[in-house]
C-alpha cells in the first residue's frame, strides 16, 4: 500500500520503518505510536530525500526532544566551522539540528547537512529568500516566495518553519497593540516588513495550500512559526501572540486535512507563572499537535547566562506539555555561539529535557537517575563519570582539586555523609576528625 507522509501512512494503519525505530527508542508499541501520528499528536520529521536520517518523534507524551540552532552569517561565514558544530551537536545527544544560515552559499550547506547528518534538519526558508535572490526584500515576489520553500523541500530538509500565521489581520492586530519589543522573530520580522512595503498579503498565507502540496509530496514537517512570539517579559501572553496563535490552530486543520504534520512554536520570553498556562492554551487550541518552544526565557535580565534562563523555562514548559526545546546558548542576543557556547546551550536544555521527563512519568526516565545515585552512594567516582550528562566536565572538577582520600572529595573529606553511613551501617567505627 502506497502512502504520501508519515501522517498518511499512519492513518492507513501502515506501519512504517521510521515508525518502528522511533517506537523503539520511545519504549513504546509501534500501533501505539501510531495512532498518536494519526491523530496528530506526534510527528516523526522525515523528508523522503534525508537518506541518512536516524529518526526520532516529537509529541508531549513521548520523550523531550531538543533542537541546536547553527548556521552561517555575514559576520562570521565559516561552513567548516558550522559544520564541526554540528557534528558536535549530535554526538551531545541533540536530536534536531535547525540551519538558520543567512550569509553565503547556503544551498551548498544545506545539502551538506541532508546527506551527511542523521539528525532532524529544519530550515526558514524566509531567511534564505533573500539571501538567494539578491535583491531588495519588496521586490522578491509571492511566487518566489513560494519557490524557495520547494527548493528546500527538494535539498531533503525534514521540518521548515514557515511564518504564516501573520496575515493582513493579526499584522493589524499588532500595530495596535503597541508592543514594548515589537516583532523579535526574524522571519516574522521580514514578512512583516515585505507585507508593509507591499501591501500584499503573506504569501504563505495566501498560498498556503500550496505550501501543503510541497510538504505531502516531499513529507516534511511543517513548523508553524510564531512571528508574534513575546521577545520580553512584558509582551507575554498579549493579544498578539494568542490572536497569531488561533490562526496557527487553524492551519493545523487545514494541514491534517491534507496529511501533513504540524509542529506549533511558541514563546519566546515569558514569566514563570504563565507559562503552564500558554502549554494548555496552545493544546487546546492547536488539537494537541506538537508544541515547539524557544526557551522559553523567565527574564530578560541576563545576557550571557539566558542558557539559564531558558533552561528554567523550557523544564516548567515540557513538563506542562511541550515537547521539543530549542537550546539557548549564552550567547544568545550577544553574537553567533562559538562551539563553547553550543555545548553549553545543549547540556543545559537536555537538562530540561530530562527534567521534565521526570515529571511527565516518561517510561525508562528514572533508571538514568537511579543509576547515578546508586554510584553516588557506592562512591563509584568512575561510574559517576560515566552517567554523567557531561562526563568530561565531571572528570575536570573532580581533577583540578584532588582530594586527600580518593574516596571522597575535596568539599567534605572526611565528613562526606555517604561514606561515614556506608560504615556505620556496616557496623564500623566512625571517626572523622583523627581519621
Amino acid at each position: 500500500m502506497n502512502y504520501t507522509t508519515q501522517m498518511d501512512a499512519a492513518r492507513k494503519g501502515i506501519l512504517t520503518r521510521e515508525m518502528e525505530i522511533t517506537a523503539k527508542k520511545e519504549g513504546m508499541k509501534p500501533e501505539e505510536l501510531m495512532e498518536l501520528v494519526a491523530e496528530g499528536k506526534a510527528v516523526i520529521p522525515a523528508n523522503k530525500h534525508h537518506v541518512c536520517l536516524e529518526p526520532n518523534a516529537i509529541g508531549s507524551m513521548l520523550k523531550t526532544k531538543i533542537n541546536v540552532n547553527l548556521g552561517t552569517s555575514r559576520d562570521l561565514n565559516d561552513m567548516d566551522l558550522e559544520l564541526k558544530k554540528v557534528e558536535d551537536a549530535v554526538l551531545m545527544g541533540a536530536e534536531s539540528i535547525m540551519d538558520l544560515s543567512s550569509f553565503g552559499d547556503t544551498r551548498k550547506f544545506r545539502k551538506r547537512l541532508t546527506s551527511q547528518c542523521p539528525a532532524m534538519i529544519g530550515t526558514v526558508p524566509i531567511y534564505d529568500a533573500v539571501v538567494y535572490y539578491h535583491k531588495p526584500l519588496k521586490e522578491i515576489t509571492s511566487e518566489e516566495w513560494i519557490q524557495i520553500v520547494e527548493m528546500h523541500a527538494l535539498d531533503g530538509v525534514d521540518f521548515m518553519t514557515i511564518h504564516v500565521g501573520i496575515n493582513k489581520q493579526t499584522a493589524h492586530r499588532f500595530k495596535e497593540a503597541k508592543r514594548l519589543t515589537n516583532i523579535v522573530s526574524r522571519g516574522g520580522s521580514i514578512i512583516f516588513a515585505w507585507m508593509e512595503m507591499t501591501g500584499n498579503e503573506n504569501p504563505f498565507y495566501e498560498h498556503f495550500d500550496r505550501i501543503l502540496e510541497i510538504c505531502r509530496e516531499h513529507d516534511v514537517t511543517l513548523s508553524l512559526g510564531d512571528a508574534c512570539r513575546p521577545g520580553c517579559i512584558a509582551d507575554a501572553s498579549d493579544i498578539s501572540q494568542i490572536e497569531e496563535l488561533v490562526t496557527l490552530g487553524e492551519l493545523t486543520r487545514r494541514a491534517w486535512e491534507k496529511d501533513v504534520q504540524v509542529i506549533i512554536e511558541g514563546p519566546g520570553h515569558m514569566p514563570l507563572d504563565q507559562i503552564a498556562a500558554n502549554m494548555k492554551i496552545q493544546q487546546t487550541i492547536c488539537k494537541g499537535a506538537p508544541f515547539y518552544v524557544l526557551g522559553p526565557l523567565v527574564t530578560d535580565i541576563a545576557p550571557g547566562y539566558d542558557h539559564i534562563t531558558a533552561a528554567i523555562g523550557g523544564a516548567i514548559a515540557a513538563a506542562a506539555g511541550a515537547s521539543f526545546l530549542c537550546y539557548v546558548t549564552p550567547a544568545e542576543h550577544l553574537r553567533l555561539p562559538d562551539a563553547d557556547d553550543v555545548k553549553e546551550g545543549i547540556i543545559s536544555a537536555r537538562i530540561a529535557a530530562h527534567a521534565a521527563d521526570l515529571a511527565k512519568g516518561i517510561k525508562g526516565a528514572k533508571d538514568w537517575d537511579y543509576q547515578m545515585s546508586d554510584a553516588r552512594k557506592r562512591l563509584d567516582w568512575e561510574a559517576m563519570f560515566n552517567l554523567a550528562i557531561d562526563p568530561e566536565k565531571a572528570r575536570r572538577y573532580r581533577a583540578s582539586s584532588k582530594p586527600e582520600k580518593e574516596d571522597t572529595c575535596s568539599m567534605c573529606g572526611n565528613f562526606c555523609a555517604m561514606k561515614n553511613m556506608n560504615r556505620i551501617l556496616d557496623g564500623e567505627i566512625v571517626n572523622i576528625y583523627d581519621e
